[in-house]
């Protein structure tokens, strides 16, 4: 293999900002999507459910929160199409305004008591609209990154993914120093609608630092050659279905995972006995360690290969997750503090750090924006429906039932663990090769 050529120092420039608005971006995107997870967990079954029984508000908010899992595919296939039409950049500024609006909106919804049932409507159809927006940022914002790359996809990308991490800390830290400084009183009744608010805040950091960065050369290049490109979302299906399949199977069990730590085992954590601020200084924790985590392993990816490294992360969260509960449920702080931080922080990343280079890698530039999001936010329908699924079981049985939710659990990573498998590795693949075979038209 011949070495890469060193990139001009405009490219370097242009890489710099690269990821360092896909970073931002993300984590603003995930700062205000995950805001609402935690909300959902603490706030939201009391401020929008409050006619219900506790369980059952549980589940309603859950469900509430699972809606912008569900509208994440529509983001990334809208955002998608215009995404391989019109360019990655435009798009992202679109996503990130989306979302910012989005979450300010939530920030000033009434709650049940003061307009009814309009409230908890009104709630799902933002979180809706933040579902749009998360799902089609992510494919862009990972594209921005390797696709300004000459080289170590897999590091430059996972910054992306590492806002991920980096938006819960901050969400987290937002959330607990707004409870502690209104008390728990006035935080359920006024306080928790701060940090929605300070989205706008956010907003105008993240378009400032994204107007600075050019489109793709890889996008440019194609748009160049490719003179009649077809629906995208039609051509993924039509050139690479089980390709597209795999990538669900692939990022599945990540996602499910993600959910699980950090959103059930808050909720769980709490009705174990664990005060709220114990729980969430855990996650906070562990969120800061998985940025780390997830950098690195994406790192290793590039040497070793992305299949290898999604592979043992899978199979080690699959024996862990019959040890995650029993940890939660000790009544230890510090045991806590570990559950959280292997999960999250060392294994989590190792199927979740090289997906972002992986999907990036698995479709041709024309699609590449459709079929990379469309893969991603199918496979995030885990988070949305898992916390869902736990908290029904627990709630028809009437007890924990963490070693059925354990299972669940690490049948997810074996199926991620085959998918992966039945794909090729595509760390030394280059993002100008083809995928797919296309058709010689007449001119």
């Amino acid at each position: 293999m011949t070495s890469t050529p060193a990139p001009a120092p405009h490219q370097q420039t242009q890489l710099r900002r690269a990821v360092a608005s896909s970073y931002l971006g993300s984590l603003i995107e995930y700062y205000d999507f995950l805001l609402y997870a935690t909300a959902s967990a603490v706030v939201f079954s009391k401020v929008f459910f409050s006619d219900l029984d506790p369980a059952l508000a549980t589940v309603a908010s859950f469900g509430t929160f699972a809606t912008g899992y569900l509208a994440r595919p529509l983001g990334g296939i809208l955002f998608g199409h215009f995404g391989d039409k019109l360019g990655r950049k435009r798009m992202l500024v679109l996503t990130m305004t989306l979302m910012g609006v989005s979450s300010f909106l939530i920030g000033v919804l009434p709650g049940y008591e003061q307009v009814g049932a309009a409230a908890p409507v009104g709630l799902i159809l933002l979180r809706v609209l933040q579902g749009i927006s998360v799902g089609g940022e992510w494919g862009g914002a990972v594209l921005m990154s390797a696709e300004h790359a000459t080289s170590r996809r897999g590091l430059w990308a996972s910054f992306t993914n590492a806002g991920a991490p980096s938006g819960m800390v901050l969400s987290t830290l937002a959330m607990t120093a707004t409870a502690a400084l209104t008390g728990d009183a006035a935080f359920l009744e006024w306080g928790w609608r701060i940090p929605f608010l300070l989205s706008l805040v956010l907003l105008a950091i993240g378009l400032f630092v994204r107007s600075r960065v050019d489109e793709t050369p890889a996008f440019l290049a194609a748009k160049a050659v490719v003179q009649r490109r077809r629906i995208p979302l039609v051509e993924v299906l039509r050139n690479q279905p089980r390709v597209l399949a795999l990538s669900v199977g692939v990022g599945l069990a990540a996602f499910v995972v993600q959910a699980t730590l950090t959103t059930f085992t808050l909720a769980y954590g709490v009705r174990v006995g664990h005060s709220r601020q114990e729980v969430l200084n855990a996650l906070t924790i562990s969120s800061a360690c998985a940025i780390l985590g997830i950098i690195g392993w994406s790192a290793v990816s590039d040497r070793f290969g992305r299949r290898p490294v999604v592979v043992v992360g899978a199979v080690a969260t699959a024996l862990y997750a019959f040890a995650l509960f029993p940890l939660v449920e000790s009544g230890s702080t510090a045991l806590l503090v570990v559950a959280l931080v292997v999960g999250q922080g060392v294994l989590h990343p190792m199927m979740y750090g090289p997906l972002a280079a992986l999907y990036t890698e698995l479709f041709d530039t024309e699609t590449r924006y459709t079929g990379a999001s469309l893969g991603y936010q199918l496979a995030g329908l885990g988070a949305g429906i898992a916390p869902v699924l736990f908290a029904e079981i627990q709630r028809a049985t009437g007890g924990p039932a963490t070693t059925a939710i354990a299972c669940t659990i690490a049948a997810f990573c074996l199926l991620s663990v085959g998918c992966v498998l039945a794909l090729q590795e595509t760390n030394r693949r280059s993002l100008t090769e083809r995928r797919t075979v296309q058709p010689v038209n007449a001119e």
